[in-house]
């Protein structure tokens, strides 16, 4: 079966916004043992959709589309495809409803534009969307293609994620043959290419198996698949022996949910205090449904004044050995443990550049790059250097995922 995904957006072909949702979908049908043979994104231009659309209906026996569904002057998917099939569109009084029902409840009126959306291509079956306004679209056989399967989907991540869960998965299930199998297995701490060698032995073990390795900034992903579960789970356990404390997790956690669940199933809480990282270690947390019941809080604490009254630090620590050091890092992961009464305190500093540090540390010192964390806990307070590359965004999220990854074996 050939399958291909467009997604439509102006946006998508400048360097604001990435088309995130084709990955997700290429994974999703993964999981049932299809997969893409194209992806396209094309901007909001009638002409250039509707050729694209001309193309796809003469190739492709499954078209997904994302975007184009919504009020506006450039949204237009579904009238291109009515267009491109000959078909017309038509109101649906059960979107019609279930528009106005979401506009109520928000104690909005809809505009005149709005009602565009529920409007549907004759013989089409409308999707319901419960985290929008605009229904998406199943169109099976249309007229001159029998075979065809046309699905148009919001553009919004998180509403075409559930329109997925909803209606399009389970329609693509039964077109589907046998489900395939998908182990997912986090690495934290060793380069890709380390992983790579050190794995082989057991890639070769199982070569039968459908192997992906997936490098980030923080972590490395392995992705295993096979319709074979037994097969999977004997590979599973032979790259867990190899992998060992290196492994973060297996399935769909990340570092920062593997640490928050460590620290509940231990009743023990953490505090954090970031200089060079601005908070992107607690929102990385927080943003972990009940992270709560592990992560009291914590301060950004960028200034020499902030680290001393925020984080209780000496300022003879900070007079001594300046806004960049591992005594300063140390003081700011007890400071921070103390005043919230964790278990754990985490600090962060670092020169993430461009240039030297402003607050007067040198660059021969702590050069562009340069990454303090230091933990303090029952005992006692530790802390590491590292010199990382890349850019300022970069070497802020290397410090937050291995400041975790850090603590994690700290847990372990």
């Amino acid at each position: 079966m050939r399958i291909e995904c467009i997604a439509i957006g102006t946006e998508l072909l400048t360097t604001r916004r990435l088309d995130t949702n084709s990955v997700w979908i290429a994974e999703r049908l993964a999981e049932l043992g299809l997969a893409l043979h194209r992806k396209t994104a094309v901007g909001d231009d009638r002409a250039d959709l509707k050729a694209l659309v001309e193309e796809a209906l003469r190739r492709s026996d499954v078209i997904l589309c994302t975007g184009g569904l919504g009020p506006t002057f450039d949204d237009f998917t579904k009238e291109v495809f009515a267009e491109a099939l000959g078909s017309e569109l038509v109101e649906d009084a059960q979107c019609r409803a279930e528009l106005e029902a979401w506009y109520a409840a928000r104690n909005r009126v809809p505009s005149a534009n709005n009602y565009k959306q529920v409007l549907i291509p004759a013989g089409a079956e409308p999707l319901r969307n419960p985290l929008g306004s605009a229904p998406g679209v199943w169109w099976r056989d249309p007229a001159g293609f029998p075979g065809r399967r046309i699905v148009l989907m919001p553009g919004v991540p998180r509403e075409m994620k559930r329109m997925w869960a909803d209606h399009v998965q389970p329609r693509l299930a039964a077109l589907a043959g046998a489900p395939v199998h998908t182990l997912r297995m986090v690495v934290g701490g060793v380069p890709e290419s380390t992983l790579d060698e050190r794995t082989g032995p057991v890639r070769k073990k199982h070569c039968d198996l459908e192997w992906t390795i997936l490098a980030s900034l923080t972590h490395v992903e392995f992705v295993v698949r096979s319709g074979d579960a037994a097969a999977l789970e004997a590979a599973r356990a032979d790259l867990a022996a190899e992998l060992g404390p290196d492994l973060v997790c297996t399935g769909s956690g990340d570092l920062e949910s593997t640490v928050l669940a460590m620290l509940k199933a231990r009743g023990e809480t953490l505090a954090v205090a970031e200089s060079m990282s601005g908070g992107l270690l607690a929102a990385r947390l927080t943003a972990i449904p009940g992270a709560s019941e592990a992560f009291l809080g914590g301060a950004v604490v960028y200034s020499a004044g902030a680290k001393t009254q925020l984080a209780a630090v000496d300022p003879a620590v900070l007079a001594a050995h300046g806004t960049i050091s591992e005594q300063t890092t140390e003081a700011l992961a007890t400071g921070i443990r103390a005043r919230l009464g964790a278990t754990w305190g985490l600090a962060i500093t670092g020169n993430a550049g461009p240039s030297v540090d402003p607050q007067g540390d040198v660059e021969r010192a702590n050069p562009v790059g340069t990454c303090l964390i230091a933990i303090a806990g029952p005992g006692g307070v530790e802390s590491r250097r590292f010199v990382v590359p890349g850019d300022r965004p970069d070497v802020q999220l290397r410090a937050a995922g291995w400041s975790l990854d850090w603590l994690r074996r700290r847990l372990v």
